[in-house]
């Protein structure tokens, strides 16, 4: 590791180089200088893994940098990361392939009437790359002596629960091959212990779902998930223009929802200004989708289609995409010790994206993600002595603070989309704090044998998708996708839905080999976790491949 240290114990370790573990991380540097604070990462390089069409609040962010990073405002990356700021915005309901109303001044009435919904309000708020602002973060992590290190990936976390106190993570080993025998270059993963662990996986992190369940933490309400599918697509000056640098564009109705007739799929379009005549298009939709043969690119591929869009994107070239899942399940999705009810456990805590913490209300949970890192940061600084009550302290701080605020502000609001679909939850969501705490079912469990009714003419090309995420992950190595019960697979899935995860997988990594699916491509995973949460039957397991694999994104 850098400098010869030994780094297989540190006082604080981070799992996760996104937003939320480096804000945490440059907190407790800077506050404590005396810590070895080290955070790893299983990507590549910094940001790689890290996308999003993001919108970011000011607030989390500024007090972060403002404490941490003298003169930033004038610094040559502030101007690159955090140059546009959103002065034009629309928010759109296409009821057709040609139509699109703005619903902008409607969404104005709820903000001076004090409702939920106003949150959907972006003016002011920076239009960001993540992988960019956690390209700038790590270099401002490292600037304050935090150690990330990249290409780590661990497997496993280490609790006691006797003691209740987590020990440290286990890295995964590297150099089997495709069987699990070891190669010439074969190294046993080795055990990084800490005295706190942070966990800032970002959505559906396995080490936080193993800690999860090792833990005994509890979500009163199954975690809900959306997938995102982006493209970057680069266009001319004129249409950049047009489009205008300040600008974004939120999107629902077709090709996911048209009232009555359906199809009924929450979610919808995102258009976002990036630079260098560049434009981030993308789709967002809830996978609580209950048709077969749905995938997601189709609808990004119909609502590209779609005359207000199609202006913009007309003979540009897809530079760069990606995908991702969202954590939708809100306030109640949020993991906690049912005895304290503390988000982690003792001297573990869980952060961001991992925790759930995006306000569905407002689309947005990167100001969440960094304002939950400076809170977990606080909270050890507190507890340096008493690191068993790390958990309870960090909860205190986010319940009673900005993340706590606003995940309660929209506790409701997707349980009652999920529960009566968007023609009527929507409108229902405007009052869904006022409703029953309505219980809702495991993604999965809504698949049915409807058929999607919009597809394209042309089938998705998957692979120039996935070329276009740079993903790679060493052909050699064991798959870290596993259809857990073939019979389940072939008996049951198959007659009844044909094999989804071959249609909905974004990246192709399902086919079916001598009659039989498999995870025959298990290179061009992009880490976006759909197969795992959206089988029909539960029965892909997502683990964590070797360190630097998966998806570089640059720009996303």
């Amino acid at each position: 590791m850098p400098n010869n240290k030994n780094y297989n114990k540190v006082q604080v370790l981070i799992v996760g180089a996104g937003p939320a573990g480096l804000s945490a991380a440059i907190h407790i540097k800077k506050s404590k200088p005396e810590f070895d604070v080290c955070v790893i990462d299983k990507a590549f390089g910094a940001g790689n893994h890290n996308l999003s069409g993001a919108v970011l609040e000011h607030e989390p962010l500024t007090s972060l940098l403002d404490f941490a990073a003298d003169g930033w405002r004038e610094s040559e990356k502030a101007k690159d990361v955090l140059g546009q700021t959103i002065t034009n915005e629309k928010i759109l309901f296409m009821p057709s392939s040609k139509t699109a109303f703005n619903l902008l001044f409607a969404v104005k009435i709820a903000k001076w009437l004090n409702l939920g919904l106003g949150g959907m309000l972006h003016g002011g708020d920076y239009i960001v790359s993540i992988s960019k602002l956690s390209k700038w973060l790590t270099a401002i992590a490292r600037d304050v002596g935090v150690e990330v290190l990249f290409g780590f990936a661990a497997q496993d976390i280490i609790f006691d629960k006797n003691t209740g106190l987590t020990a440290g993570v286990k890295l995964i080993d590297q150099g089997l091959d495709k069987d699990g025998n070891k190669q010439p270059n074969y190294i046993a993963g080795d055990i990084i212990n800490a005295d706190f662990t942070i966990l800032a996986e970002g959505c559906d992190g396995l080490l936080t779902e193993k800690f999860i369940e090792k833990a005994n933490l509890e979500r009163k309400q199954p975690q809900l998930f959306s997938l995102g599918v982006k493209e970057l697509i680069k266009i001319s000056p004129e249409q950049y223009r047009k489009f205008n640098a300040n600008r974004v564009i939120h999107a629902m109705g077709y090709p996911i929802w048209t009232p009555i007739l359906g199809p009924a799929m929450f979610g919808g379009g995102i258009i976002y200004p990036g630079t260098d005549n560049n434009l981030a298009v993308g789709m967002i939709v809830g996978a609580d989708w209950k048709y077969y043969d749905f995938n997601p690119q189709d609808a990004l591929t119909k609502f590209k289609e779609h005359k207000f869009v199609k202006q913009f994107i007309d003979g540009g070239t897809v530079v760069e995409a990606g995908a991702k899942l969202i954590p939708e399940g809100g306030f109640h999705a949020i993991p906690r010790d049912p005895q304290t009810n503390s988000i982690g456990k003792g001297n573990c805590l869980i952060l961001g994206d991992s925790a759930g913490f995006v306000n569905m209300l407002k689309i947005r949970g990167l100001h969440l993600a960094i304002d939950s890192g400076i809170q977990a940061a606080a909270a050890i600084i507190d507890r340096t002595t008493k690191p068993d009550t790390t958990a309870i302290k960090y909860t205190e701080l986010i319940d009673n603070g900005l993340v706590g605020k606003e995940m309660r502000s929209a506790e409701n609001y997707r349980q009652t989309i999920a529960k009566f679909g968007p023609t009527f939850g929507i409108p229902l969501s405007v009052i869904s704090n006022l409703l029953p705490k309505f219980t809702t079912e495991e993604d999965y469990k809504a698949m049915t044998e409807a058929k999607y009714k919009l597809k394209p003419k042309i089938d998705f090309d998957k692979d120039a998708f996935t070329a276009a995420a740079a993903t790679e992950h060493r052909e050699e190595e064991p798959s870290h996708l596993e259809i857990l019960d073939h019979n389940i697979c072939e008996q049951e899935c198959a007659p009844k839905f044909g094999r989804p995860c071959i249609t909905f997988c974004p990246a192709g990594v399902y086919e079916v080999v001598n009659g039989e699916a498999k995870a025959a491509n298990p290179s061009n995973c992009l880490h976006c976790k759909t197969c795992q949460r959206k089988c029909p039957f539960n029965n892909i397991s997502w683990t964590v491949p070797e360190g630097a694999g998966g998806p570089r994104y640059k720009n996303m």
